[in-house]
């Protein structure tokens, strides 16, 4: 190693320390991208991860794109690997999990802000519809959250009678059937809401 490499090599581990510094007071001054570039060190730890860092929240507008972005997409980007979409990955599933438990853990109807915080970490950055069915027992308590599938940026196919058979097998009470608007399209509401009256006449269901 040269004189050069082996000051560049001390200057970015002097680096990271004063970040570690500031996550262990509590991080709240740190900003986005030095966010992601002290979790891309922890993934790649012999090299200056600042740039590419700067270069993800680019490429994907921000934190809350980069994490819901596609493994594939995110993976294409210049100087990321599989072990660094991971890093990014686990960050993603530990925060949704986090806002899931607040969800199972109480009647939904009764957490309503905490059923919302968790449906706009998932799905509020995605760039096609998804739809989803959020299945509940009879204390209006979650039991089983399932994507029905992705759709395009305008539009998601759901089927009900598949809806249905499953709210069978699992004894449902209650469903609620959500999904996103990427585009804000009057069409994809509009198909929304004719599958929730459908499914309200096919079985005696709560559409919320």
């Amino acid at each position: 190693m040269t004189e050069k490499d082996e000051r560049a090599s001390q200057d970015g581990a002097g680096h990271r320390a004063r970040l570690r510094q500031r996550l262990a007071e509590g991080g709240d001054g740190l900003l986005d991208h030095e966010l992601i570039e002290y979790l891309l060190a922890l993934a790649i730890p012999r090299r200056d991860t600042k740039p590419l860092a700067r270069l993800l929240l680019r490429e994907f507008g921000g934190i809350g794109g980069l994490m819901a972005a596609d493994w594939q997409a995110i993976v294409r980007v210049p100087g990321m690997g599989d072990t660094s979409v991971a890093a990014i990955k686990i960050v993603q599933a530990t925060a949704l999990r986090m806002l899931r438990n607040d969800v199972a853990e109480r009647p939904v109807l009764g957490s309503w802000q905490a059923l919302l915080d968790y449906l706009r970490a998932d799905m509020a950055y995605l760039h096609v519809e998804r739809v989803r069915v959020l299945h509940l027992n009879s204390r209006n308590m979650l039991i089983r959250d399932e994507n029905m599938g992705d759709g395009s940026i305008d539009q998601a196919a759901i089927y009900t009678r598949e809806v249905i058979k499953r709210a069978m097998e699992l004894g449902s009470a209650a469903l609620i059937l959500v999904h996103n608007h990427p585009t804000r399209s009057k069409r994809s509401r509009w198909s929304t809401h004719k599958h929730a009256e459908t499914l309200g006449k096919l079985g005696t269901f709560a559409i919320a």
